[in-house]
């Protein structure tokens, strides 16, 4: 292909569109809308008047529907505002001002946190914002490489953590496998008793068609006798309204015990109303139902994507089987290149070095694609830009070198 005249034909287009962030396209909100008027003037739930306020750890009802979805026992299960994030940076706050276990965080000279790359930009942005030193990691294909955690814990004391996507990573799409899941609990269970796996679930239902297993973290660390180490979120955002769901975070009963006053002290309740609408839509339509809904119009994207790549055939691709993202590998150097081409034609793509700790890809070879909140129609184009972009700097490095 003459990529140099395709480039300046797609300039000519003046397009606008965009890949950077996984959200939901209008069609998958709008297999939600009933959830509007779900409950009606029907105010009483769970035997309570979900008016007013109270009811710290959310709806008996609702803490089940997380329970369901993030695949462990309703026991662990807090059901709180709109957003999984909001959970985890209170939680991180409750860390730095009291302390699990061992007095407050703050008191640390340094804290370091795991994460695994490539991997997600906004815990990265957290970590910034709270000051934690953030370690990168290597992920295998079944999760982070534990022999690497395992050298790395044991020759730094202010590591107190992990983060982790444990189910279609993001942006990888691997799947956690059982025997990182224990590794994990593990090293950390022999190390410090502050540690926390940091298990961020947040694609713990977004099969594209069968299902991925993935273990329950806590039974396996009951089993070990370590289910403090672990904290997990997760949430509706991509399931119903993204900025309309519920977030849940889930603990073992100590954690919850030290958790609840300081969480107490921020809130005096969570929006139950929403709560309760959740619960009643999901007694209306099955959560498996609801979600191959979504799988039937996001698969044809991530096909479409995979077909495209395939048929340029430059650099390297995950294919998951469910998630947000696909995460594209090109040579080192080329990155950014590709990333501002697509820029000058109208194309949005996640910034080169959001995949890693600090906007640092050392290797400026990774861009991740999320290719869900745009029609398909539109993602074809997007795709034909990103393919004459790629293209076009494989051939001119080439030509250079």
């Amino acid at each position: 292909m003459d990529y140099i005249s395709r480039f300046e034909e797609l300039k000519s287009k003046n397009l606008s569109l965009d890949l950077t962030r996984g959200k939901p396209s209008p069609d998958q909100l709008d297999l939600s809308k009933d959830l509007v008027h779900s409950i009606g003037d029907e105010f009483i739930f769970d035997g309570i008047d979900i008016r007013n306020y109270g009811e710290i750890k959310g709806l008996d009802s609702c803490r089940k529907l997380g329970s369901e979805i993030l695949g462990c026992s309703q026991e662990y299960i807090w059901a709180g505002g709109n957003s999984s994030l909001s959970l985890m940076s209170k939680f991180l706050s409750f860390l730095f001002v009291e302390g699990n276990r061992g007095g407050p965080w703050s008191n640390q000279e340094r804290v370091s946190i795991l994460c695994p790359v490539p991997g997600y930009d906004r815990h990265f942005k957290l970590c910034e914002t709270f000051g934690i030193n953030m370690i990168p990691v290597s992920l295998t294909g079944q999760g982070p490489d534990l022999d690497e955690i395992k050298e790395l814990v044991a020759t730094d004391n202010s590591i107190k953590g992990i983060w982790c996507v444990p189910k279609y990573s993001n942006p990888t799409g691997e799947v956690y496998s059982s025997y990182v899941i224990e590794g994990l609990l593990d090293i950390f269970n022999n190390t410090k008793d502050q540690s926390v796996i940091f298990w961020d679930n947040a694609y713990a239902v977004h099969d594209l068609s069968s299902q991925s297993h993935l273990a329950d973290i806590f039974q396996i660390a009951r089993n070990n006798q370590c289910e403090d180490l672990v904290v997990q979120f997760g949430s509706t955002s991509k399931i119903t309204f993204a900025g309309g769901g519920i977030g849940f975070i889930a603990m073992s009963q100590a954690n919850q015990e030290m958790f609840l006053p300081f969480y107490s002290a921020l809130m005096i309740g969570p929006d139950k109303l929403n709560q309760a609408k959740h619960v009643k839509f999901f007694q209306e339509t099955s959560l498996e139902e609801h979600m191959k809904k979504h799988a039937s119009i996001v698969k044809p994207k991530f096909d479409l994507v995979n077909d495209k790549l395939e048929s340029l055939n430059l650099g390297s691709w995950t294919n998951p089987k469910g998630g947000y993202f696909l995460l594209y590998e090109s040579d080192n150097g080329m990155a950014k290149k590709i990333i501002e081409l697509a820029a000058e034609l109208g194309l949005k793509l996640t910034p080169a070095g959001s995949t890693h700790p600090y906007g640092i890809d050392e290797e400026d070879k990774y861009i991740r694609i999320a290719p869900t909140a745009c029609s398909l129609e539109e993602l074809n184009v997007a795709m034909d830009v990103f393919q004459c972009c790629v293209g076009l700097t494989y051939e001119q490095s080439n030509f250079t070198y």
